[in-house]
């Protein structure tokens, strides 16, 4: 196992919310104090800690990407810039609930649970009533509370935040940071969907003892073509194929007959990501890694099957895309679709006309919307050449007429891929061209 790998299995055995120093770890594990921050680096990466201003750097319970979307009182402090004035040993608690505290405390208290939030500025006694029910605190507006809910806070178990922003500011902040939550946890990566429990060769063993081990396993490596090779510390090397095992010298080392300009992937890469990375590549059969570590395999059918899965799944995802396309109203004629809307505020550039950037993506979200209403789906624009012809105002009437060119039927089955060129013309009030573009967008095909 590399270093790396130690200080990992070292901050992963750790109870929730032990605090994390370099110089510790550096010690325990007898490596140097930069290797030791590498490590934690990573592991940062990974979601198994974070640093909190004023605390340092704790354990946290890795997020479920697949679960409910829940958050820490640690993150909390981050987001709204706060600082803990007390039970800081809670706060990698993960909140519930989020309340605004300005209602009576009578009202209150039919709002307040276990393990909820409170934004709430300098009312003492919403705080105890808090804390007493075990919900935690975050105090706008700067003010800092009594020494009084500092003891009770620590007594409870339950954080208490300071932070200068006033109540808007902070639920907002929050609000949105939920939302990115949301989002990450609707991205698959790589590491989601590989195989965890595969075939591996060491490099120093011989051709000859990998094929009796193939011979003995012959049911097991039915299927398998390529294996992947790896030293003493899990570190991959390169690729060998079977037959090329079943065919040399068995007194060779395997290292001869492997193949060491490989395509790896990362397994915190997203599926979409990794999609683009094989498409131009020949191969079925990708290895899996962490920094240089093999953590598993994946196949190229199992990228083009979760996308399949994604597009299934997120059917009513929003975007930037669909918040620009909710403008506008839709229709089918023929073989074409046509769009009509209004240029609004958020579309426009600093001089106050509609910034050709908001209408390129306009233009190519109109393109997607269109196909996938002809049940084409797993979609990725390719390739876009647009022509404006003049500027557009605030407030215009806007029409769009999107057509498909051609399409390629005849894709390659290997790939899995088909091409379809839409052609979108942009029209204002006046029926005067405004944009014409031509979009290359290409479609995992579902034949596969």
């Amino acid at each position: 196992m590399t270093k790396h790998g130690k200080v990992i299995r070292y901050v992963s055995q750790l109870p929730i919310g032990t605090k994390i120093s370099v110089r510790t770890i550096a010690n325990l594990l007898d490596i140097s104090e930069g290797t030791a921050y590498k490590g934690i680096k990573e592991c940062s990466k990974m979601g198994i800690v974070t640093t909190i201003p004023r605390i340092g750097t704790i354990r946290i319970r890795k997020p479920d990407y697949n679960g409910e979307e829940n958050i820490t009182y640690g993150e909390i402090v981050n987001i709204v810039d706060g600082n803990i004035a007390a039970g800081k040993k809670s706060i990698h608690k993960t909140i519930n609930k989020m309340i605004i505290g300005a209602m009576t405390l009578e009202r209150i208290k039919e709002y307040i649970t276990p393990n909820s939030l409170i934004i709430v500025g300098n009312r003492e006694r919403v705080q105890e009533l808090a804390l007493l029910n075990g919900c935690g605190i975050i105090i706008t507006g700067g003010f800092e509370c009594s020494n009084y809910i500092k003891e009770l806070a620590d007594t409870r178990g339950m954080p208490v935040i300071c932070s200068l922003y006033d109540t808007f500011t902070v639920a907002k902040m929050i609000n949105r940071a939920i939302f990115h939550n949301k989002v990450k946890k609707k991205i698959l990566l790589v590491k989601d969907i590989m195989n965890k429990e595969f075939f591996y060769f060491r490099n120093d063993i011989q051709i000859g003892e990998c094929a009796d081990m193939i011979r003995e396993n012959s049911n097991k490596f039915k299927g398998v073509s390529v294996i992947p090779v790896v030293n003493e510390n899990m570190r991959f090397l390169g690729l060998v194929k079977l037959q090329n095992i079943l065919e040399e010298n068995p007194l060779e080392s395997i290292e001869t007959i492997m193949k060491k300009n490989v395509t790896t992937l990362e397994g915190k890469t997203s599926v979409a990501y990794a999609n683009y990375i094989i498409e131009t590549e020949a191969n079925d059969f990708y290895p899996v890694i962490r920094g240089k570590e093999l953590i598993g395999t994946v196949k190229r059918q199992d990228i083009i099957q979760a996308l399949k899965y994604i597009s299934k799944e997120n059917k009513d995802y929003r975007n930037l895309d669909s918040e620009i396309l909710k403008n506008f109203k839709s229709d089918m004629k023929q073989k074409s679709m046509h769009f009509y809307g209004t240029i609004t505020p958020e579309m426009l550039d600093p001089l106050g006309i509609a910034s050709w950037n908001s209408l390129n993506m306009l233009i190519s979200s109109m393109a997607t919307f269109y196909l996938k209403q002809m049940d084409v789906t797993n979609l990725f624009v390719d390739n876009i050449s647009t022509y404006f012809m003049k500027p557009v105002q605030i407030d215009t009437e806007i029409e769009a007429n999107a057509t498909i060119m051609s399409s390629s039927t005849a894709f390659c089955e290997f790939l899995g891929k088909a091409f379809y060129k839409v052609e979108v013309n942009l029209f204002d009030d006046k029926k005067d061209l405004i944009a014409k573009s031509l979009i290359t967008i290409k479609a995992i095909e579902n034949k596969l």
